[in-house]
């Protein structure tokens, strides 16, 4: 707990830097847990420059751009109700995930040495899935924080959830 307290104080000190070096630390940390759990490369198959790509990633591109993103739909969207928070998640996920995903993948592809035919290629393969995965992932923290709507959804077709989730929000 007294770690928490400590990142919050430094966050409220240093927001920008903060924001930075949790997004890089974030992205090293993921990239280790892929290699060492999914992966199973083990130690000595590591690789060590794909874990400084992806925290330099973090820290150089993800954290900025995420954090100047979130500062804009703040403005844009003041307020923390549930409604505000459904209207920033609709709009971070309508019009900044496919943006964002269309700018980070050719990077990573850039960093990984691709030549600009290969990397659109790649592009061109990779993004839908890669849309859609966000979809899922990133709608998991807005669905976690309404488990209230489950028994508001439970019962009710697909297309009456729209009208059902802005009624409770309301």
């Amino acid at each position: 707990m007294a770690l928490w307290r400590a990142y919050q104080r430094a966050l409220a000190a240093h927001p920008w830097k903060v924001q930075v070096l949790t997004a890089g630390s974030l992205m090293g940390l993921g990239d280790i847990i892929s290699q060492q759990l999914v992966e199973r490369r083990g130690l000595q198959e590591h690789q060590r420059g794909r874990t400084l790509t992806m925290m330099s990633l973090g820290c150089g591109f993800v954290g900025p751009v995420v954090g100047g993103w979130y500062k804009v739909l703040d403005r844009f969207i003041p307020g923390t109700t549930k409604v505000d928070a459904l209207k920033k998640m609709i709009l971070d996920q309508g019009a900044f995930a496919p943006c964002f995903l269309g700018c980070f993948l050719p990077l990573v592809g850039a960093l990984n040495g691709l030549s600009a035919k290969d990397n659109w290629a790649k592009l061109q393969r990779d993004y839908p899935d890669a849309l859609i995965t966000n979809y899922y992932v990133g709608r998991c923290p807005m669905c976690c924080c309404y488990l209230e709507l489950l028994p508001v959804l439970e019962g009710t077709s697909a297309l009456s959830w729209p009208h059902s989730i802005v009624s409770t929000l309301q």
